[in-house]
């Protein structure tokens, strides 16, 4: 095979469409799982990959896989010619393909890949699971507050208007909301626009994104959920690099660097100087307790003294993984309640609204 620096064998052109290339994670696993049990069976890895591209779903990854195959066929090892597609495949599994490769371990180390891109997989179900039934009521509350201000109120508005008293404070703000999203619903959908393309801009700044990501994870019942599901990726990747026997300060870069979470990057980055100087993992996790639980200092403590720190680690995640687990079944039982009395307190705003205003005037007629 040429050097594994030969990076430059797969076409230019490649470069310009990466960008636009999907993958999808379950194409990953089928991946990973396939080219294992394939090489597992004796079958070359060129031919591998060559009956998996026949078999690609999608065309984003039978160019994938196809670019893979050229880059094969003129001698480029297999985690070289993934290197192109970094932002897809990530850090991680190129670099699992890569010690494999290198120590000839390749097929036990694709199955791991395999398995850990199915945990994954999981994890990011259990949270979409969690928060999408939550988000369908908060939807449904915005979505009848909307209908009853802008289809049914305006209908009852000109009697309002016609009465010769003082309408409650109430019926005056619905008035004038009702006036807004139905006569200048542009101003409020351009005013939501700008909005969210603020956030977006404040959020690339690396302190305000530090800041935002440090402290969701304190917000009530989604926070500790986000945070298991953090961790339950940092010490899983953490403990299958240390596994494939890639050198500790190389696999702390590397979980850092497939970290989404800045916070937990920027500690991760900061502890891969540290552990170059020769200092302890746990005493350094230990510092930020809010990042990183007692628990997981003391148990990492533990594997560092034992010397089996990624048995440890592979603990920590399976802890995690199931905290992952209860949280989010415990997240919908807390949000549902929270958000039917959000969706009644609004629509008994604009029912009280409308109702005031028609009780006051038949308490007049009856005076007289």
């Amino acid at each position: 095979m040429n050097n594994p620096e030969q990076i430059g064998s797969v076409k230019p052109l490649l470069a310009q469409r990466v960008l636009f290339l999907r993958v999808s994670l379950q194409e990953q696993i089928l991946f990973a799982a396939r080219l294992s049990l394939l090489i597992r069976a004796g079958v070359p890895i060129l031919q591998s990959v060559r009956m998996i591209c026949e078999q690609a779903r999608s065309k984003s990854s039978k160019h994938v896989y196809t670019h893979v195959v050229t880059a094969i066929e003129q001698g480029t090892y297999l985690y070289v010619a993934l290197d192109k597609f970094r932002k897809i495949f990530g850090d991680f599994a190129i670099n699992i393909i890569q010690i494999g490769e290198l120590s000839g371990t390749l097929q036990e180390n694709l199955h791991y890949l395999g398995e850990e891109l199915k945990k994954k997989q999981a994890l990011q179900r259990k949270i979409r699971g969690a928060l999408l039934h939550p988000a369908i009521v908060a939807l449904a509350t915005v979505a009848i507050s909307i209908m009853l201000t802008v289809f049914v109120f305006p209908k009852v508005t000109p009697i309002f208007k016609s009465l010769n008293f003082e309408l409650p404070w109430m019926t005056k703000v619905l008035i004038v909301a009702s006036s807004i999203l139905t006569h200048q619903w542009w101003l409020v959908l351009l005013v939501l626009f700008v909005m969210v393309i603020a956030c977006v801009a404040l959020l690339r700044i690396p302190r305000v994104k530090l800041f935002y990501h440090r402290n969701v994870l304190t917000v009530p019942a989604i926070g500790p959920l986000l945070q298991s599901y953090y961790l339950a990726n940092i010490t899983r990747t953490f403990g299958l690099l240390l596994k494939s026997e890639v050198p500790i300060a190389r696999a702390i870069k590397i979980t850092a660097d497939v970290t989404t979470n800045t916070a937990y990057r920027h500690v991760l980055r900061d502890l891969q100087t540290t552990i170059t100087d020769g200092k302890n993992i746990a005493m350094q996790l230990g510092v930020d307790p809010k990042l990183f639980p007692p628990i997981m200092s003391q148990m990492i403590g533990v594997g560092e003294s034992s010397g089996n720190l990624s048995q440890s680690l592979f603990f920590l995640a399976d802890m995690y993984e199931a905290e992952v687990d209860d949280k989010s079944k415990n997240l919908s039982t807390i949000l549902e309640p929270l958000l039917l009395v959000v969706m009644g307190l609004l629509v008994g705003f604009i029912a009280i609204s409308i109702i005031t205003p028609i009780y006051e005037v038949t308490q007049h007629l009856q005076t007289k």
